[in-house]
């Protein structure tokens, strides 16, 4: 093929991205099909990652095929270990891709179907890649360190301990938001949680499988998993209708908290190769398998996306989550735009598997879009449900009232029409006892999810088709979560090496016990405060976490910008300062809003209070008085958790910022320092 001829064909590729892009942008009067967003993910994604991509690895980090990666050069068969790209990757985009691009766009809908998506497709490519992609190739090229030994290296002392104190609070915070999400999702629902539970063993067999059994069989492996997963989702249908059975799996959510507690502490623990590289492997595939489905499934049906363009809610006032669309559509849609989460994986589990550089872009940049794909039908699959249900299924009862009909009353003066009996009629037919007020965005996608599914291949499969997608979303977050809890288990031994050396080796089984105990029992308390919380703990953890997750990946641009100033690349530091400086205004402003908003929906402080003051009125029972305590400690911890992260950033960027006006490092080529 010549040049004139591929010239052409990404000028088209361009053109056809650039006018997709534009109708989901100005169409108003009518309603938008589905297909326009695939059409214009995609073209941007192939775009970005050909052009853009390629030239940072060519140009900015220049990689090199021949050098040894850490992976190679410290193999020790338990953290460092050479391993097959594609198993890295998959490995990598499962542990990245978590809650954030199925639950954050999902939430995000309740103001309309665009900002959500602008800020998907741009933030991506500008911001997530570009991060993934730059801290992954320096913690390759720096021996595997993490993100936080990083900073401790590369700003000023204050800076360096407060980003690695700072990146440990963060990643408590997100870890706890992932298990919450997985609780409301399984909670009284025996198909789920015997669905989601199976999917431990058959990732365990398959890591035996291929270490012991048929070593190197990745194929096999992958095949009998994946076979295995399956009949998993049809079994459950069967528990479910077993009375005798389900008894075992209908849970309430304060015991689902435990059992992922104790699940994050053994994935910590264990080998790599027993439980996390084969359960991330496998979800992989399902993930992407689950997405290109639906994607086909978009292309034979075509729907029409109901979700207005732009809702009523743009104020700030709507009832999932309070907060206007600056800067609150920017921190709920974290995971799917940039998340300050993938920099852990990226200097973590992720570097010390690659062998060879050249495999970075695609792996770390890739890896991202392919996210932000999954974020792109994740807000399709939310919109082409009638609003009205939609609303109803994430509206709190603190919002909305507990009972049905007070439910029904307050979605219908919003202008949203649903009936009980809607309601009642498709729960019944996803095989639920109800849908009202399933919380955390993890239910309507789902139902999402089924109804394309259903009406493109069967809509007799309803119920089985939603509890598939209840599994993919399951798997979607619990390989973040053990991936996230082997993570902050590193992190706790770079900090407390700093005391005593021994507690700093990754391979001494008496620190990885104590710290995974540790992380685990951190992350395990604000599970349990949200499990507990009346309004189903989005409103409470869901914009902390979406601030902690974005004030991560200033810290991580902040990093790499101070890498490349160092590395005598000053003139290519935009490309990590551009998106850096977008999340140090919108993480700042969300900031302030939620510790100093007189609005109770909005600000930790105004809500405390407002418990506070019912608590002396006497309006609540003695049961209530004791959850509103605790939820009032824990909203002014929150507010002390924001402040506290706040400062850490800001000493951060005026660490950069001192870098950036002493450095007399003029450009040169390569990286002399890396």
């Amino acid at each position: 093929m010549n040049k004139a001829i591929k010239k052409l064909i990404w000028i088209s590729i361009s053109l056809l991205g650039a006018f997709a892009f534009s109708l989901i942008a100005l169409q108003r009067e009518e309603s938008i099909n589905a297909i326009w967003f695939i059409t214009a993910a995609v073209c941007i994604y192939m775009v970005a990652y050909r052009f853009y991509a390629a030239w940072i690895a060519a140009k900015v980090f220049v990689l090199d095929e021949f050098r040894e990666t850490p992976a190679v050069r410290l193999s020790n068969n338990r953290d460092f270990l050479p391993t097959n790209k594609w198993v890295v990757f998959a490995t990598h985009f499962a542990a990245i891709a978590g809650p954030g691009p199925l639950v954050g766009p999902t939430l995000a809908a309740q103001f309309g179907y665009l900002p959500g998506t602008i800020w998907i497709l741009v933030g991506a490519v500008v911001g997530g890649a570009v991060q993934d992609m730059t801290i992954l190739f320096f913690s390759v090229r720096k021996n595997g360190k993490s993100l936080g030994q990083m900073a401790k290296e590369e700003l000023g002392a204050l800076a360096g301990i407060a980003s690695l104190i700072g990146t440990f609070m963060i990643m408590i915070i997100l870890i706890a938001v992932l298990g919450l999400v997985v609780v409301n999702a399984m909670k009284h629902s025996p198909w789920a949680t015997s669905t989601v539970a199976a999917t431990i063993p058959i990732a365990m067999l398959v890591g035996f499988y291929m270490r012991f059994m048929r070593p190197g069989r990745i194929l096999e492996a992958t095949l009998l998993g994946v076979t295995l997963l399956l009949l998993a989702v049809y079994a459950g249908g069967i528990i479910d209708q077993s009375e005798s059975i389900r008894v075992y799996f209908d849970h309430s959510g304060l015991f689902l908290a435990w059992a992922i507690i104790i699940y994050g502490f053994s994935a910590a623990v264990l080998p790599i190769w027993m439980l996390l590289a084969p359960r991330d492997y496998l979800s992989t595939f399902v993930k992407l398998g689950t997405v290109i489905f639906l994607a086909i499934a978009i292309a034979i049906l075509q729907p029409e996306i109901k979700m207005p363009a732009i809702t009523q809610f743009a104020d700030g006032s709507g009832p999932i989550f309070g907060g206007g669309i600056f800067p609150f559509v920017f921190i709920t849609i974290a995971c799917g735009a940039i998340s300050g989460f993938h920099a852990l994986i990226s200097s973590g589990t992720t570097p010390k598997l690659i062998d060879n550089e050249k495999h970075i872009p695609m792996i770390g940049y890739g890896g991202m879009l392919l996210e932000s794909f999954v974020a792109i039908m994740a807000m399709v699959a939310a919109c082409v449900l009638d609003p009205g249900v939609f609303f109803a299924i994430n509206s709190p009862p603190g919002i909305v009232g507990s009972e049905a009909h007070e439910a029904i009353s307050k979605i219908n003066s919003w202008g949203f029409a649903v009936t009980v009996e809607q309601m009642n009629q498709l729960a019944a037919d996803v095989g639920e006892s109800t849908l009202f007020a399933r919380t955390g965005g993890a239910p309507s996608l789902a139902v999402g999810m089924a109804t394309i599914f259903a009406n493109a291949f069967g809509k007799h499969l309803l119920a089985m088709w939603y509890h598939f997608a209840i599994m993919f979303e399951a798997v979607f977050i619990l390989t973040t979560l053990d991936a996230g809890t082997r993570v902050g288990r590193f992190m706790l031994q770079d900090i407390l090496g700093n005391f005593h050396p021994k507690l700093g080796q990754t391979s001494w089984l008496p620190s990885t016990i104590l710290t995974s105990a540790i992380v685990v029992s951190c992350w395990g308390y604000f599970l349990y405060i949200g499990v507990i919380d009346p309004n189903g703990g989005v409103n409470i953890l869901w914009p902390l976490f979406g601030i902690a997750n974005q004030m991560l990946a200033a810290i991580a641009l902040s990093v790499g910008t101070v890498i490349l100033i160092k590395s005598g690349k000053i003139r290519f530091s935009w490309i990590t300062a551009i998106p850096l400086t977008w999340l140090l205004t919108i993480t700042s402003s969300a900031s302030y809003q939620k510790v100093f908003s007189e609005d109770v929906r909005i600000g930790f402080l105004s809500a405390a209070a407002s418990m506070t003051e019912k608590i002396s009125q006497g309006s609540l029972s003695e049961q209530e008085v004791g959850i509103t305590e605790k939820l009032i400690f824990n909203l002014k911890l929150d507010a002390g958790i924001t402040i506290f992260l706040v400062a850490i950033l800001w000493i951060v960027i005026f660490d950069v910022f001192r870098i950036a006006v002493k450095s007399k490092i003029k450009d040169s080529k390569g990286f002399t320092n890396v």
